[in-house]
């Protein structure tokens, strides 16, 4: 009898992999709405409980607030007893979240002014407390603490009666959910928590809000199948139809779902749609601590959007509200900004398509000089004006031991680095090379010999940082410096001044530099003789072109605009009508 239960579980077992497996390739076969990708523009929502202390370093997420006093976070645990109070806890701040201020309507005309066509607002973060009535979380929601009201609601209702789309992003995970807690209950199952919460609260969201998108995340530790993602998806595809889209967040092993790179406008290419999510910050929770020049300004943003849609993707730009409920008016004036271009170069943005290329650029060099190299710039680059991602800086410098002895460097970078030590005849006697992880080795330098010490470092997408240290006999590890010399280096990267997309057969080039006598850029189809251009206004301004065929170089003559002519800021639309006719 034994033995007959065994191989019925077997074959149960096998059956619903098989199933699971069937699930997921259906997945991979449902094509993905229209509406999201000529949407281009979202506006990302992170307001919670964290929004009370706002707070966190200037680099870090404030929304991650909990996470860090649960890891032991100095800055934020003190933060907490010198503002809150020595014995007060981060459940106490469900007794303070007054919200006195949200406003619905007022949120939603913002988001509509900003020329967006998506709002997605945090139904549930990873600390697990619900912005809405959710039986699966007992004095643990907005509606049955302080606030007392459904924000998920009372937003949906504001949003879609603007007609945008309502869309919800839920977090898979809870840091201290009692059926598991993350990074504590590392040799615990987590299927009760997905059987018996997951799953009920994920289908209670969906059943009560019907979101037009789903932003799923904290999927850090496990595959799609532990979640049973798939399953997830599929109900919701089920109860809401046709119009329902997923991001790409669902577990290791889910690739379905557009893509949703975190600030970083890196990728470029892929089959699926994809929008980069960001704060105008460094922060998606309102953060206290951030610095003024932490924020986009109006400018930046219209310009990150424009390459971003030129790339064939999109923005899901976040702001982030204050515990009161208001939007911080610096986070109000950037949208407005934003929205006022759209009004104006719009039909270069919405429903667009991508060019044969999506922009043109110029290599810039700029010289630095270190005494050491030891950076961590996160999120960011060395300087504003430089892209947070695909830049180089190439270092030298050169060094006359005073010993002979093994000298052990050490080589950390994101992304990567290479590190070489050349000898007085410019031959190679070290090499060393990293890739995210610390690597090192160690090599003989004589005593009154010059050697020279290059490092490259190239980062590509993400977080940005790179490390050398050295340690020996006489040196304690440190990073490698002197009183008597620096590190000479030269940053380099790919200074964007066009960008091109396509709509209705119209090709539209978009100049991210301010206009001067003449926008020149590359066609390799020659337009007909009759083409006309024209820079994009309330009242369009035509204007004067030639082409060179033996260079197919195109030229607009903008010597003739006056200040007057030019309405928009940060970027400037020129419409070539009826280009992309005869391809």
């Amino acid at each position: 009898m034994k033995r007959i239960k065994l191989v019925l579980l077997c074959l149960l077992a096998g059956v619903g992999l098989q199933a699971q497996g069937d699930l997921m390739s259906s997945l991979r076969s449902r094509p993905y709405p229209q509406w999201f990708s000529d949407a281009k523009l979202g506006i990302f929502v992170h307001y919670g409980l964290y929004s009370v202390p706002s707070y966190s370093g200037k680099e870090q997420y404030a929304e991650w607030f909990y996470k860090g006093l649960i890891s032991g976070d100095s800055l934020r645990i003190n933060f907490q007893k010198e503002v809150f109070g020595e014995d007060f806890r981060y459940e106490d701040y469900k007794h303070i979240f007054k919200a006195e201020l949200f406003d619905a309507d007022a949120w939603a005309e913002l988001f509509k002014r900003s020329g967006a066509k998506y709002v997605v607002f945090t139904s549930k973060h990873h600390d697990g407390y619900c912005m809405y009535d959710s039986r699966y979380a007992k004095g643990w929601s907005s509606a049955t603490t302080a606030p007392q009201r459904d924000f998920c609601k009372e937003l949906t209702d504001a949003v879609r009666k603007r007609d945008m789309k309502m869309c919800m992003y839920y977090s898979l995970t809870e840091w201290t959910n009692p059926l598991y807690r993350w990074t504590v209950d590392t040799l615990k199952s987590i299927d009760e928590y997905v059987e018996k919460h997951l799953h009920p609260q994920f289908k209670e969201m969906v059943d009560m809000f019907s979101p037009s998108l789903v932003f799923s995340d904290g999927d850090w530790d496990f595959d799609y199948k532990t979640f049973k993602s798939d399953e997830l998806v599929s109900y919701y595809f089920d109860k809401v139809g046709e119009e329902a889209i997923v991001n790409d967040r669902w577990g290791g092993g889910f690739d379905y779902g557009y893509v949703t790179p975190e600030y970083s406008e890196a990728i470029k290419q892929t089959e699926r749609p994809w929008a980069e999510c960001r704060g105008l910050s460094r922060s998606f929770g309102l953060n206290r601590n951030a610095d003024l020049e932490s924020y986009l300004t109006s400018e930046e943003l219209i310009r990150h959007f424009v390459r971003l849609v030129a790339a064939g993707g999109g923005l899901t730009i976040n702001v982030g509200p204050a515990a009161d409920g208001s939007i911080p008016l610096l986070q109000q004036e950037r949208l407005s900004d934003l929205g006022q271009w759209l009004e104006i170069n719009g039909e270069a943005i919405y429903g667009c398509t991508t060019f044969t290329k999506s922009e043109e650029s110029y290599d810039v060099l700029l010289p630095r000089a270190d005494k050491q190299i030891d950076f961590d710039w996160v999120r960011n680059a060395p300087l504003k004006a430089m892209p947070a991602d695909n830049f180089s800086i190439h270092w030298h410098t050169e060094i006359v031991p005073e010993k002979t002895e093994k000298v052990k460097f050490y080589l950390k970078a994101d992304d990567n680095a290479g590190f070489q030590i050349k000898d007085e005849k410019s031959e190679v006697v070290f090499r060393l090379a990293a890739d995210k992880e610390q690597v090192a080795s160690e090599v003989k330098l004589k005593k009154n010999h010059k050697y020279t010490f290059e490092l490259v470092y190239q980062e590509k997408t993400h977080e940005a940082s790179v490390q050398l240290l050295w340690e020996s006999a006489s040196i304690e590890r440190q990073p490698v410096s002197s009183s008597s010399w620096y590190w000479i280096g030269e940053m380099g990267w790919k200074q964007s001044y066009v960008c091109f997309t396509v709509n209705n057969d119209n090709l539209y080039a978009t100049a991210l530099e301010p206009l001067s006598e003449r926008l020149v850029f590359g066609l390799d189809k020659a337009p007909s003789e009759d083409m006309k251009v024209c820079l994009l206004g309330k009242k369009p301004i035509y204007l004067d072109w030639n082409y060179n065929p033996d260079t197919k170089r195109m030229t607009i003559d903008t010597s003739k605009l006056r200040p007057c002519d030019v309405e928009s800021k940060g970027a400037w639309v020129f419409r070539l009508e009826g280009y992309m006719q005869n391809k």
